[in-house]
């Protein structure tokens, strides 16, 4: 599976505030029922739905077909309220979905399963037809039904605007840009809370009295979310590469994950090339590949920035890139390329491909990250020429990732903890501390959180996490198992790529199955598996913690980046070099 997820995840307020369509006859009564979104939408509720061919912006051609042959496929733009809270307003928005007809019709059908794949801010509209694809036994079951949340693609988006200001100090940007996106009235309504109540409005579009749910990443919080508020209709909820639910906010996710990133850096992709040293010619030290990379430059460097970028960092999701990855690190440690930064791209590609052993898959996706990281070149350049800006220019931003994250739950404001927290990285996570900055959450000012889940009616559901996540990180699945009543971990031993199911192994898949056939669940609380072979291998190594009835024993700075990161320490001893005053690069990864 493996997808990308850009760094986030987000959390919402506790139980809703009744509106004025709704009578509830005790606070404790209440408590006890779920929200009533047909009540709540009102007319809405017998809205004329208009089912029509699927378009799927972004997804190549081939796929595109592919997702056509999926049984009853078709999309249509749900208007739901703008704000559950006062669906009376008037104010609406539209929420595209796609819903297939897959599941065989009688007693065996489970009914309807939403699918998000994360972001927050990802696209879901082409997962329902890619998940009846990708787990066909279950789509014989389920109607997989994927949608845009609000504020991403086809829905409603969010856009925001804001006046630059006449400074080069980030604080001033910075909260000159969150002030902007806040007077956008829509901004306040583009959080999880509010697509939770969208989610099980298009499960009373759609007839259905109960619905199921996989969410990978970010898509594991809002799972979570529409769980804790909606317990009564959910049946059957995978949350796969969880992030950290047993928090009211999203930032212990986002401050565990530059943690992570070195963490799989070190233990897992610098051992690969040292096993492997035929195809990549870095000898079989890890520590030594280490110490040529930092000698470099590394990621303190701006070529070394893209390529992790562009080839390391999507990798990490998905591991059977680990190839491209280990070439892109051999190429950028070898002969120093020369010319611009584009035509050192060019040649350290070149090198790149000359690899031994590169599938077909690797080389296009080597081809995909070439085309983004001279596009982030030519970004810098623009960038740089404009050294000025223009009194009163206006900029204008796509701002869902970042109302979720933030509005979700309320980050720390404090700017000197956020200043401690970057100098922190600087010698704990010295590997992606370049890329790091003070989030926009800490100027943005927030009442949600994430609700509490009730021990009493809380359902079962399942937790699929991989050892050395570098985008979720396990500790944050272990947490969120334990956190949720009734919830059972599936541990993956040795894995590093983001999103599992389906993982074709039976350790994993089989429980996952047989929980949305029959509603059982491991007996145990922790399952533990064994990783696939990383590509070009025929075993699987021992990397990172050991597995131990069901968990992973693992430490966030193992001795490997311990040792790792004195290495970076002692390179950097005596050297004025800003480790983080490149530029030209995304914020968030």
């Amino acid at each position: 599976m493996r997808q990308y997820f850009r760094g986030g995840i987000a959390a919402v307020t506790g139980a809703l505030i009744a509106t004025s369509i709704v009578l509830t006859p005790t606070a404790s009564a209440a408590a006890k029922q779920d929200p009533d979104t047909q009540a709540l939408a009102g007319a809405l509720a017998t809205q004329q739905v208009t089912w029509e061919e699927c378009t799927f912006p972004g997804v190549a051609e081939e796929t595109v077909k592919r997702f056509k042959t999926v049984k009853g496929l078709a999309c249509a733009t749900i208007q739901v309220p703008r704000d559950w809270h006062n669906p009376a307003d008037g104010n609406t928005i539209g929420i595209r979905v796609s819903k297939t007809e897959t599941a065989y019709k009688g007693t065996s059908r489970q009914g309807i399963a939403l699918v998000n794949p994360g972001g927050p801010g990802g696209s879901g509209l082409p997962w329902g037809a890619a998940m009846a694809l990708r787990t066909p036994v279950l789509a014989g079951q389920y109607d997989f039904i994927g949608f845009d949340p609000r504020g991403v693609g086809l829905s409603t988006p969010l856009k925001c605007s804001y006046t630059v200001p006449n400074s080069t100090d980030i604080n001033v940007l910075n909260k000159a840009k969150v002030d902007g996106c806040l007077e956008n009235p829509l901004t306040k309504f583009i959080t999880t809370e509010q697509t939770a109540y969208d989610m099980d409005f298009i499960r009373v579009v759609l007839g259905e009295k109960k619905m199921s749910y996989i969410g990978y990443s970010y898509g594991t919080w809002l799972g979570t979310w529409y769980a804790a508020t909606f317990p009564g209709k959910a049946h059957r909820f995978l949350l796969d590469s969880a992030v950290d639910a047993s928090q009211t906010t999203l930032e212990n996710t986002w401050d565990l994950q530059p943690r992570t990133r070195d963490r799989q850096f070190q233990e897992a992709l610098l051992p690969y090339m040292a096993r492997n040293d035929a195809e990549y010619g870095q000898g079989t030290d890890p520590m030594e590949i280490r110490r040529n990379w930092e000698k470099a430059g590394g990621t303190r460097e701006f070529l070394g920035q893209l390529f992790v970028a562009w080839f390391v960092i999507p990798a990490m999701y998905d591991t059977s890139q680990y190839p491209t990855a280990a070439a892109a690190v051999s190429a950028v440690i070898g002969t120093p390329a020369a010319g611009t930064d584009a035509e050192k791209v060019e040649q350290l590609v070149s090198k790149m491909l000359a690899t031994k052993g590169l599938s077909d898959e690797n080389k296009a996706f080597i081809a995909k990250a070439k085309s983004n990281a001279l596009a982030a070149i030519a970004k810098k350049e623009r960038v740089a020429v404009k050294t000025t800006t223009a009194a009163a220019e206006v900029e204008t931003w796509d701002a869902t990732f970042e109302a979720i994250r933030c509005q979700d739950g309320q980050w720390n404001q404090n700017l000197h903890y956020w200043n401690y927290w970057l100098a922190d990285l600087t010698v704990n996570a010295p590997f992606i501390a370049p890329f790091m900055g003070t989030p926009l959450c800490a100027y943005w000012p927030t009442k949600n959180a994430m609700p509490k889940p009730d021990k009493k009616t809380f359902p079962r559901l399942l937790v699929a996490q991989s050892e050395l996540d570098a985008a979720t990180a396990y500790e944050g699945g272990l947490a969120t198992a334990k956190a949720l009543p009734k919830a059972k971990l599936i541990s993956v031993d040795n894995e590093g790529s983001h999103g599992l199911f389906p993982y074709n192994t039976d350790c994993v898949d089989d429980p996952i199955v047989f929980f949305f056939q029959t509603g059982a669940t491991p007996r145990k609380q922790f399952t533990g598996c064994q990783a696939l072979p990383l590509p070009g291998e025929d075993k699987t190594f021992e990397v990172g913690g050991k597995l131990t009835n069901g968990k992973v024993k693992i430490k966030m700075i193992t001795p490997a980046v311990k040792e790792a990161n004195k290495i970076v320490k002692d390179l950097l001893s005596g050297s004025s070099t800003a480790a983080a005053d490149e530029s030209g690069m995304p914020a968030n990864l």
